[in-house]
């Protein structure tokens, strides 16, 4: 029984031995006689290089698996310096020489794996690790407990081609099993939960550097390895739809015109004013210069009238000291008041020439404040030009200049009426004066005539009663010039002071329309800067559009400039795991699984 179990033993290995011959395809089995001759043709390469890194990111070592799409059998050639080649579908050998890569395809799939010693990955990947703070090594870090922060740089690899790192995007991925983290944080990352792990993702756009952080509280500190990932950009962004946002900035650039539109009036109004207060410093100039006259000439006619008051209170008490009237004494006496009735005359004629010097500046003056604009400004206006930009030192200048110019305005129509009664008076006293004059010649032409046949003693008592009345009035007239002259003084010197008032406000509304002019000057290239500011942000949406849309990129090879075809190219880079070595040695082994020889032995043991 024994002897013949052991047969069936030996005929079934003899079939299992032979069965491989019998599973391999016909055309790894043929000799090179049989193999397919002529060319080979494919439609398509796919190059996945993948990279492993220590777990401070260096890197360690790269392989290519280069996938072909056959479309007609036969002999192929492909690019890349490797330092070794492994077929990965069937068992016919790959020959390299030189930077060429032959070997015979069959129609479909076709895979086969190169290992690189030298070759750049597109990316720099520099990891650091801190725990509680200060930076740890990761061999240190194993095991550990506390607060861990893992950051991660990426920037350009130099010595690599910059296609890749201009139109790749960047997806690193870490997982943190929940059991041994807690408090998660990625800023700038996605997380999300993976089963009893949460996964933490971040993205690096084309043309980026990027600084990744996260940071847990963490027992027993161990770390799968991260993956990184590199692929092309396929983001096709559409051109959104900016015609409500364009539709605002539309507002905005009738806001900035209408904003010009005022300003431009306020620089008018500002430049009116300042016309006005120019004037009025004229005005007020001509002013002054006629008050300081008046006020000059004012203690000459005072003086005159005081002699010309003397006078006649010395005439009437000598008058009145006279006895007998000798007639021949009448001739001296009709000189003498001819004398008095032509300094009135004389004082007459220039009070009226003093007058319309007087009249003259007055006028002036007038002309100059009724320049002035009457227009009220607003609390409102004043802050609404505060909020639409206009420079704070240039309104606070303009509401100053305004406060001034309208503070004269309100000064003058106070005093207006004062002014207006100079003129008025002085025309009064003119005719006074004419009056006393006429009266005076009146009393020499009746004394002249009646000298002769008049009764001298009741002729001289009238002539007494007159140059007595016409002394006592006057005085009066007198004390009421010395009175005006005495206002006109303290006018003069007021006016003066007013005069000064009006001279700074001149240089201060220059300033302002100075100040205005530049204020429009700004808001006219403001308004033009927004003119065509619709069309400027939708060419900037277009730009950053472009900057992110990667659709028309055509991959080439990582391997070889010289390799054609290239549908796609991908990156795949895991870094070392971080165990500790006592977690290392306390997991229970896995138990392998059986090989056919074992179980074999086992069912007939």
């Amino acid at each position: 029984m024994m002897r013949r179990m052991k047969k069936i033993i030996l005929v079934f290995v003899a079939v299992i031995l032979l069965l491989p011959s019998f599973l391999i395809p016909a055309s790894t089995t043929a000799s090179k006689s049989e193999e397919v001759d002529g060319d080979g043709k494919f439609t398509a390469k796919d190059e996945v290089v993948y990279a492993t890194l220590t777990a401070q990111g260096e890197k360690q070592e790269i392989y290519v698996v280069n996938a072909f799409d056959v479309t007609k059998a036969g002999k192929m050639i492909d690019h890349g310096t490797y330092s070794s080649l492994k077929n990965l579908t069937d068992l016919t050998e790959i020959e390299q020489v030189g930077n060429q890569v032959q070997f015979t395809a069959e129609e479909g799939k076709y895979y086969y794996q190169g290992n690189m010693n030298e070759g750049a990955l597109p990316w720099d990947i520099s990891i650091f690790y801190y725990l509680d703070g200060k930076e740890i090594s990761p061999e240190e870090l194993a095991g550990k407990d506390g607060q861990v922060k893992i950051h991660i740089e990426t920037t350009a690899n130099e010595k690599a081609d910059s296609v890749f790192f201009e139109n790749y995007v960047l997806q690193i991925s870490l997982s943190f099993d929940t059991n041994l983290f807690t408090k998660l944080k990625a800023e700038d990352g996605m997380i999300a939960n993976a089963g009893k792990n949460k996964q933490v993702t971040f993205t690096v756009m084309p043309q980026n550097e990027e600084e990744l952080v996260v940071e847990a509280d963490v027992v027993d500190f161990e770390l799968d390895g991260i993956d990184i990932t590199g692929v092309p950009s396929s983001f096709n962004i559409d051109t959104p739809d900016t015609d409500e946002m364009t539709g605002d900035m539309k507002t905005l650039q009738d806001a900035m015109a209408d904003i010009n539109a005022v300003v431009g009036e306020l620089k008018n109004g500002i430049n009116e004013i300042n016309n006005g207060v120019v004037a009025l410093e004229d005005g007020s100039s001509k002013f002054n210069d006629g008050i300081s006259e008046l006020d000059e000439a004012s203690s000459e006619l005072v003086d005159g009238s005081k002699e010309m008051n003397q006078a006649l209170e010395k005439l009437s008490s000598s008058l009145d000291d006279i006895g007998e009237i000798d007639i021949s004494e009448g001739k001296q006496l009709t000189d003498g008041l001819s004398s008095l009735s032509s300094g009135l005359r004389e004082a007459a004629a220039g009070l009226a020439t003093l007058n319309k010097n007087y009249v003259d500046a007055y006028n002036a003056l007038d002309d100059s404040m009724q320049a002035i604009p009457t227009y009220d400004m607003t609390e409102k206006e004043i802050q609404d030009l505060y909020k639409n930009g206009a420079d704070p030192q240039i309104v606070d200048q303009l509401v100053q200049t305004y406060t001034a110019a309208q503070t004269a305005k309100g000064t003058y129509t106070q005093v207006k009426q004062a002014f207006d009664a100079v003129g008025t008076t002085l025309d009064g006293v003119i005719s006074s004066l004419h009056e006393m004059a006429d009266n005076v010649d009146t009393m020499v032409n009746e004394l002249s005539s009646s000298l002769g046949d008049m009764d001298v003693s009741e002729g001289f008592a009238q002539f007494q009663e007159g140059i007595k009345l016409l002394s006592t009035n006057y005085h009066t007239f007198h004390t009421g010039l010395v009175a005006y002259t005495g206002g006109v003084s303290q006018l003069s010197n007021s006016y003066g002071e007013l005069h000064n008032g009006i001279g700074e406000l001149a240089d201060g509304t220059k300033e302002l329309e100075n100040g205005a002019t530049e204020l429009h000057n700004g808001t006219m290239r403001l308004q033009q800067s927004t003119s065509d500011l619709p069309e400027q942000i939708t060419k900037e949406i277009g730009q950053m559009i472009a900057e992110y849309d990667k659709s028309d990129f055509e991959a080439v090879s990582f391997v070889s400039t010289e390799n054609g075809k290239v549908n796609s190219v991908q990156f795949v880079m895991k870094t070392e795991s971080i165990k500790s070595e006592e977690s290392e040695t306390t997991k229970e082994p896995v138990e392998g699984k059986k090989g056919f020889w074992v179980r074999l032995k086992e069912l007939f043991s």
